[in-house]
């Protein structure tokens, strides 16, 4: 994949590509969506697939203190926007004059003076130029104007745990990932939430009582809620190695403020991983793919009554990554039944 990061290489990008416009943190699953559209527009067409996105997000201009905290670091969204057919990528760096243009002004700057695209394919919900005053609408009349085709997919939805129906976004997967309901948000990225970041060394607490940990240092990601969860881990010695390797050392996880060991502790994030060589760890990369909930923290008594519980979390995790291990392999012999029944009636 391609990638661009300043206005005057846009030449360099084939004119009549097929385009789609947003930021794109999470790559969830209406984001897949739009890609998916865009991607079977670009292959039917012989086109190349364009993803224009700004960094930093908009907001950080306008509000900062409104920022949204970040999903998927930079190079985790590289290498799922590369797995989904994309070819070019266009990181432009938002400012206050981009920010300022009118939706006129800002499709004639960069999609008919320099993009040209074919087709652009967008979200129902999409708004862009000054103040979000341009939409599908605004889009589709510049389209009949200057020679291009817009295609607009509807908004993706699911179902939560418990049955409730919810729109897919960047919004409601940072509230549950708040919330702790990490399992919900797996399902509307559809995948497991990735916390990446350097291991860094700890206070040897854990390994005082008896469960040894690495500590990470997120890559100013959004961090789910304080608690215990059940999870996955990879490491590496590069960022890179950890977006692209599956995450395969199961763990337990620990978020919170250590309040046994006294007060005022900075929050820390840590994961006991049920293998050997935890104390090589420092330095290297790590990331955490959260599967499901344990507890809530809670300040324990003696340092005995914190060994007994972790002993529990450790259990209950384990019994959490069985099950799951056993449900996704009974849906991938399904899914693979499926595929083979379809070929076998083509």
């Amino acid at each position: 994949m391609k990638v661009i990061e300043t206005i005057s290489d846009l030449e360099r990008v084939e004119k009549g590509s097929v385009l789609t416009i947003g930021n794109f943190d999470g790559v969830h699953l209406g984001h897949r969506r739009i890609l998916r559209e865009a991607q079977h527009l670009a292959n039917s067409r012989c086109r190349k697939l364009v993803v224009m996105t700004f960094d930093p997000h908009p907001l950080s201009f306008l509000h900062p203190e409104k920022t949204p905290g970040i999903l998927t670091p930079i190079a985790l969204r590289a290498k799922l926007m590369s797995e989904l057919g994309v070819d070019v990528r266009l990181i432009l760096k938002t400012n206050e004059e981009i920010l300022g243009l009118l939706p006129d002004e800002f499709l004639k700057r960069f999609l008919v003076e320099r993009l040209c695209p074919c087709t652009v394919v967008e979200g129902e919900d999409f708004r862009f130029g000054k103040d979000g005053s341009g939409d599908v609408g605004t889009l589709q009349k510049a389209g009949k104007e200057f020679g291009f085709d817009v295609a607009v997919v509807d908004t993706e939805k699911t179902t939560t745990e418990y049955g409730e129906t919810v729109k897919v976004s960047s919004t409601m997967i940072r509230y549950m990932l708040g919330s702790s309901k990490v399992a919900d948000a797996a399902r509307l990225l559809g995948r497991r939430y990735r916390l990446m970041g350097r291991v860094i060394a700890g206070r040897g607490k854990g390994r005082h009582i008896g469960f040894p940990t690495a500590n990470l240092k997120p890559e100013d990601q959004v961090i789910p809620a304080e608690g215990v969860y059940a999870g996955y881990v990879v490491t590496s010695d590069s960022e890179d190695d950890v977006c692209v390797s599956d995450a395969n050392i199961a763990a337990v996880f620990s978020i919170g403020q250590a309040s046994t060991f006294g007060d005022n502790h900075p929050l820390l994030v840590e994961a006991h991983l049920f293998a050997d060589n935890v104390d090589i760890l420092a330095g290297k990369w790590m990331a955490m793919d959260f599967v499901e909930f344990v507890r809530h923290q809670h300040k324990f008594r003696s340092e005995i009554d914190l060994s007994a519980q972790i002993a529990r979390d450790c259990e209950q995790a384990k019994k959490i990554l069985k099950f799951n291990s056993l449900a996704t392999e009974s849906t991938e012999k399904g899914l693979n039944k499926r595929n083979l029944r379809r070929k076998q009636s083509e």
